[in-house]
Protein backbone atom coordinates (compact mmCIF):
# COMPACT_ATOMS: atom_id res chain seq x y z
CA UNK A 1 0.00 0.00 0.00
CA UNK A 2 1.29 3.43 -0.97
CA UNK A 3 2.19 5.53 2.07
CA UNK A 4 1.17 9.16 2.37
CA UNK A 5 2.83 11.87 4.45
CA UNK A 6 1.56 15.25 5.62
CA UNK A 7 4.32 17.76 6.36
CA UNK A 8 3.40 21.09 7.94
CA UNK A 9 5.50 24.07 6.93
CA UNK A 10 6.77 22.16 3.90
CA UNK A 11 7.54 25.06 1.57
CA UNK A 12 11.18 25.60 2.54
CA UNK A 13 14.05 24.83 4.89
CA UNK A 14 13.74 21.61 6.91
CA UNK A 15 10.20 20.89 5.73
CA UNK A 16 11.16 21.03 2.06
CA UNK A 17 14.21 18.81 2.65
CA UNK A 18 12.02 16.21 4.36
CA UNK A 19 9.60 16.35 1.45
CA UNK A 20 12.32 15.85 -1.15
CA UNK A 21 14.01 12.94 0.62
CA UNK A 22 10.83 11.09 1.54
CA UNK A 23 9.40 11.62 -1.94
CA UNK A 24 12.57 10.10 -3.41
CA UNK A 25 11.90 7.04 -1.25
CA UNK A 26 8.48 6.55 -2.84
CA UNK A 27 6.13 8.34 -0.46
CA UNK A 28 3.30 10.61 -1.56
CA UNK A 29 3.61 14.03 0.06
CA UNK A 30 0.95 16.50 1.17
CA UNK A 31 2.71 19.85 1.38
CA UNK A 32 1.16 22.22 3.89
CA UNK A 33 1.99 25.92 3.81
CA UNK A 34 0.64 29.14 5.29
CA UNK A 35 2.05 31.98 3.20
CA UNK A 36 4.98 30.73 1.10
CA UNK A 37 2.89 29.98 -1.97
CA UNK A 38 5.58 30.54 -4.60
CA UNK A 39 8.05 28.20 -2.92
CA UNK A 40 5.54 25.45 -2.21
CA UNK A 41 4.17 25.47 -5.77
CA UNK A 42 7.68 25.22 -7.15
CA UNK A 43 8.43 22.28 -4.86
CA UNK A 44 5.16 20.55 -5.72
CA UNK A 45 5.79 20.92 -9.45
CA UNK A 46 9.29 19.53 -9.00
CA UNK A 47 8.03 16.44 -7.15
CA UNK A 48 5.18 15.79 -9.59
CA UNK A 49 7.58 16.08 -12.52
CA UNK A 50 9.51 13.19 -11.01
CA UNK A 51 6.38 11.11 -10.29
CA UNK A 52 2.91 12.11 -11.44
CA UNK A 53 0.23 12.79 -8.83
CA UNK A 54 2.65 12.23 -5.93
CA UNK A 55 2.48 15.66 -4.28
CA UNK A 56 -0.41 17.92 -3.32
CA UNK A 57 -0.59 21.39 -1.76
CA UNK A 58 -2.86 22.41 1.11
CA UNK A 59 -2.96 25.89 2.62
CA UNK A 60 -3.94 26.54 6.24
CA UNK A 61 -3.31 28.98 9.04
CA UNK A 62 -2.44 26.69 11.94
CA UNK A 63 -3.54 29.34 14.43
CA UNK A 64 -7.11 28.87 13.19
CA UNK A 65 -8.59 25.88 15.03
CA UNK A 66 -11.21 25.17 12.39
CA UNK A 67 -8.51 25.25 9.71
CA UNK A 68 -6.65 22.49 11.56
CA UNK A 69 -9.66 20.22 11.34
CA UNK A 70 -10.16 21.06 7.67
CA UNK A 71 -6.48 20.44 6.91
CA UNK A 72 -6.67 16.99 8.50
CA UNK A 73 -9.82 16.12 6.55
CA UNK A 74 -8.44 17.36 3.24
CA UNK A 75 -5.09 15.62 3.72
CA UNK A 76 -6.81 12.35 4.58
CA UNK A 77 -9.01 12.51 1.48
CA UNK A 78 -6.25 13.18 -1.08
CA UNK A 79 -5.09 9.56 -1.40
CA UNK A 80 -7.42 7.85 1.05
CA UNK A 81 -5.49 8.26 4.30
CA UNK A 82 -2.38 9.55 6.05
CA UNK A 83 0.40 7.26 7.28
CA UNK A 84 2.79 9.87 8.68
CA UNK A 85 2.32 13.31 10.20
CA UNK A 86 5.41 15.50 10.44
CA UNK A 87 4.77 18.49 12.70
CA UNK A 88 7.43 20.81 11.32
CA UNK A 89 5.78 24.25 11.07
CA UNK A 90 7.05 26.59 13.77
CA UNK A 91 7.12 30.23 14.79
CA UNK A 92 10.59 31.47 15.77
CA UNK A 93 11.63 34.99 16.70
CA UNK A 94 13.53 36.61 19.58
CA UNK A 95 11.94 38.26 22.59
CA UNK A 96 12.97 39.28 26.06
CA UNK A 97 10.76 38.38 28.99
CA UNK A 98 9.73 41.98 29.53
CA UNK A 99 8.45 42.46 25.97
CA UNK A 100 6.42 39.26 25.58
CA UNK A 101 2.85 40.20 24.74
CA UNK A 102 -0.23 38.04 25.05
CA UNK A 103 -0.50 38.12 21.25
CA UNK A 104 3.03 36.81 20.71
CA UNK A 105 2.52 34.23 23.47
CA UNK A 106 -0.65 32.95 21.80
CA UNK A 107 0.99 32.94 18.37
CA UNK A 108 4.00 30.97 19.55
CA UNK A 109 2.05 28.43 21.59
CA UNK A 110 -0.56 28.13 18.88
CA UNK A 111 1.93 27.38 16.12
CA UNK A 112 4.48 25.34 18.04
CA UNK A 113 2.35 23.34 20.48
CA UNK A 114 -1.41 23.69 20.10
CA UNK A 115 -1.44 23.02 16.35
CA UNK A 116 0.73 19.86 16.54
CA UNK A 117 -1.49 18.47 19.31
CA UNK A 118 -4.83 19.08 17.65
CA UNK A 119 -3.58 18.05 14.21
CA UNK A 120 -2.38 14.80 15.77
CA UNK A 121 -5.79 14.41 17.40
CA UNK A 122 -7.61 15.09 14.13
CA UNK A 123 -5.54 12.47 12.29
CA UNK A 124 -5.70 9.79 14.99
CA UNK A 125 -8.25 7.64 13.18
CA UNK A 126 -6.39 7.40 9.87
CA UNK A 127 -2.98 7.04 11.53
CA UNK A 128 -4.31 4.29 13.79
CA UNK A 129 -5.97 2.43 10.93
CA UNK A 130 -2.75 2.50 8.93
CA UNK A 131 -0.44 1.87 11.95
CA UNK A 132 1.29 5.12 11.18
CA UNK A 133 3.53 7.50 13.07
CA UNK A 134 3.92 11.10 14.16
CA UNK A 135 7.24 12.92 14.11
CA UNK A 136 7.63 16.26 15.86
CA UNK A 137 10.43 18.63 14.91
CA UNK A 138 11.56 19.99 18.27
CA UNK A 139 14.82 21.83 19.11
CA UNK A 140 17.84 21.08 21.30
CA UNK A 141 16.97 24.26 23.23
CA UNK A 142 13.79 22.61 24.50
CA UNK A 143 15.85 21.20 27.33
CA UNK A 144 17.66 24.29 28.64
CA UNK A 145 16.21 27.20 26.69
CA UNK A 146 17.75 29.60 24.20
CA UNK A 147 18.57 33.01 25.66
CA UNK A 148 16.24 35.77 24.46
CA UNK A 149 13.84 33.18 23.02
CA UNK A 150 11.88 32.38 26.20
CA UNK A 151 8.45 31.64 24.74
CA UNK A 152 9.89 29.71 21.80
CA UNK A 153 11.92 27.58 24.21
CA UNK A 154 8.90 26.97 26.42
CA UNK A 155 6.81 25.82 23.47
CA UNK A 156 9.48 23.44 22.25
CA UNK A 157 9.84 22.01 25.76
CA UNK A 158 6.10 21.44 25.66
CA UNK A 159 6.40 19.74 22.28
CA UNK A 160 9.09 17.42 23.66
CA UNK A 161 6.81 16.52 26.56
CA UNK A 162 3.88 16.07 24.20
CA UNK A 163 5.94 13.62 22.13
CA UNK A 164 6.39 11.33 25.12
CA UNK A 165 2.80 11.74 26.33
CA UNK A 166 1.30 10.93 22.94
CA UNK A 167 3.63 7.96 22.52
CA UNK A 168 1.94 6.48 25.61
CA UNK A 169 -1.58 7.57 24.76
CA UNK A 170 -1.60 6.48 21.12
CA UNK A 171 0.24 3.18 21.49
CA UNK A 172 0.26 0.52 20.24
CA UNK A 173 -1.27 1.63 16.93
CA UNK A 174 0.68 4.88 16.44
CA UNK A 175 4.36 5.54 17.12
CA UNK A 176 5.33 9.06 18.17
CA UNK A 177 8.91 10.37 18.10
CA UNK A 178 10.77 13.64 17.75
CA UNK A 179 13.87 15.07 16.10
CA UNK A 180 15.70 17.97 17.76
CA UNK A 181 17.86 20.02 15.39
CA UNK A 182 20.92 21.90 16.58
CA UNK A 183 22.69 24.49 14.41
CA UNK A 184 21.19 23.45 11.06
CA UNK A 185 20.12 26.69 9.43
CA UNK A 186 21.01 30.15 10.62
CA UNK A 187 18.04 32.36 11.52
CA UNK A 188 16.59 34.30 8.61
CA UNK A 189 17.53 37.53 10.42
CA UNK A 190 21.21 36.85 9.77
CA UNK A 191 23.62 36.34 12.67
CA UNK A 192 26.98 38.10 12.73
CA UNK A 193 30.09 36.16 11.72
CA UNK A 194 31.38 36.30 15.28
CA UNK A 195 28.13 34.90 16.65
CA UNK A 196 28.24 32.02 14.16
CA UNK A 197 31.88 31.31 15.04
CA UNK A 198 31.02 31.22 18.74
CA UNK A 199 28.25 28.68 18.09
CA UNK A 200 30.46 26.50 15.88
CA UNK A 201 33.13 26.42 18.59
CA UNK A 202 30.60 24.82 20.94
CA UNK A 203 29.82 22.00 18.48
CA UNK A 204 31.87 18.81 18.76
CA UNK A 205 32.03 18.34 14.98
CA UNK A 206 32.97 22.02 14.51
CA UNK A 207 30.48 22.69 11.74
CA UNK A 208 26.84 23.48 11.22
CA UNK A 209 24.53 20.81 9.93
CA UNK A 210 22.25 20.83 6.90
CA UNK A 211 18.49 20.40 6.55
CA UNK A 212 19.07 17.01 4.93
CA UNK A 213 20.64 15.81 8.21
CA UNK A 214 17.24 16.30 9.83
CA UNK A 215 15.43 14.72 6.89
CA UNK A 216 17.60 11.60 7.18
CA UNK A 217 16.73 11.25 10.88
CA UNK A 218 13.04 11.65 10.05
CA UNK A 219 13.32 9.01 7.32
CA UNK A 220 14.99 6.62 9.77
CA UNK A 221 12.14 7.02 12.25
CA UNK A 222 9.61 6.31 9.52
CA UNK A 223 11.34 3.46 7.71
CA UNK A 224 13.59 1.65 10.15
CA UNK A 225 12.29 2.29 13.65
CA UNK A 226 9.30 0.00 14.07
CA UNK A 227 10.26 -0.64 17.71
CA UNK A 228 11.03 2.97 18.63
CA UNK A 229 8.43 5.25 20.18
CA UNK A 230 8.56 8.12 22.65
CA UNK A 231 12.14 9.00 21.74
CA UNK A 232 13.74 12.29 20.69
CA UNK A 233 16.85 12.20 18.52
CA UNK A 234 19.19 15.17 18.79
CA UNK A 235 20.82 15.98 15.45
CA UNK A 236 23.27 18.62 16.61
CA UNK A 237 26.83 17.55 15.77
CA UNK A 238 27.48 17.02 19.48
CA UNK A 239 26.38 20.51 20.52
CA UNK A 240 24.55 19.32 23.62
CA UNK A 241 27.74 17.69 24.92
CA UNK A 242 28.95 21.18 25.83
CA UNK A 243 25.79 22.73 27.29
Amino acid sequence: MQKNILITGAAKRIGASCAKLLHSQGFNIVLHYRGSETQVRQLCNELNAQRADSAKILQADLLDFSALQELAEQASSVWGGIDVLINNASAFYPQTVDNVSETSWDEMLGSNLKAPFFLSQALMATLSERKGCIINIIDIHAERGLKEYPVYSITKAGLASMTKVLAKELAPQIRVNGVSPGAILWPEDELSSSAKTEIIERIALKRAGEPMDIAKAVAFLINDADYISGQIISVDGGRTLFC
